[in-house]
């Protein structure tokens, strides 16, 4: 008979594989150095998650933010320009830093013909802008709330891939500032 999951277990690896990813990188993730890093063995991983690609899908899924609650409730521009700086903030320097790390890396990834994680990243950015497309409706100022809600996103997430590359934290908030603040007036 089949050992039950053992969900507290689940839940450590899944935040352990977030950390291993943004620390060694997507390109070259093989089970066995992962196992070994986490503890387990790849058998145990394959048992818990059945395959490398659904072991990251559900990592990643496990540290996406609620964007319903990020972007509900706005009133007006100065509301929706500070949610989204903090949203910045908090997934640059906070906790969301090392997950969109490795959220660039299957984006990435998933621009590959057949690739594993397109469906993941098309959802997860559908998810985005249908998110802030609702908050910037509520603003009834914004003309064409997705186009502008598709500018901020590939905006802010180019201006965050260009902070990991460059390191250059200055600069990249000030454009993601001005981004926020030009875009939504």
């Amino acid at each position: 008979m089949a050992r039950p999951l053992d969900h507290a277990k689940r839940a450590e690896l899944l935040d352990a594989v977030v950390r291993y990813i943004a620390e060694h990188g997507l390109a070259n993730l093989s089970l066995r150095p992962l196992a070994a890093a986490l503890g387990t063995s790849s058998r145990m991983l394959i048992y818990y998650f059945g395959t490398k690609e659904e072991l990251l899908l559900q990592a990643l899924a496990t540290h996406r933010p609620d964007l319903t609650v990020v972007f509900a409730d706005i009133d007006d521009a100065a509301t929706l320009r500070e949610r989204l700086w903090d949203f910045w903030k908090s997934n640059t320097t906070g906790p969301g830093a090392v997950s969109v790390t490795v959220m660039l890396q299957v984006l990435g990834a998933a621009c590959a013909p057949h690739g594993p994680y397109a469906r993941y990243a098309d959802e997860a950015i559908a998810t985005f802008v249908s998110a802030l497309t609702s908050g910037l409706r509520e603003l009834d100022s914004v003309d064409d709330p997705e186009v502008v809600a598709t500018l901020l996103i590939s905006g802010l997430r180019g201006i965050l891939q260009d902070r990991l590359i460059t390191t250059d934290v200055d600069r990249t908030d000030r454009a993601a500032r001005r981004l926020i603040d030009q875009t939504i007036r």
